[in-house]
């Protein structure tokens, strides 16, 4: 449960980061934060997937 979590926060920090390093504002911080947010969340969903089926 904490691998997507983590992708999620972890993905919004670095998107934010990006987008203020580009010069964006406020709405272009939450929008880039949410696109990572959301991509780096899917890959710790597989992740976790993937670990939860390799121990069976």
């Amino acid at each position: 449960m904490i691998y997507p979590l983590s992708g999620l926060l972890i993905g919004a920090a670095i998107g934010a980061w990006r987008a203020r390093a580009n010069g964006g504002k406020g709405l272009d911080m939450l929008q880039w934060g949410a696109g990572f947010g959301i991509a780096l969340g899917l890959i710790g969903l597989f992740v976790l997937i993937f670990i939860e089926r390799s121990l069976r």
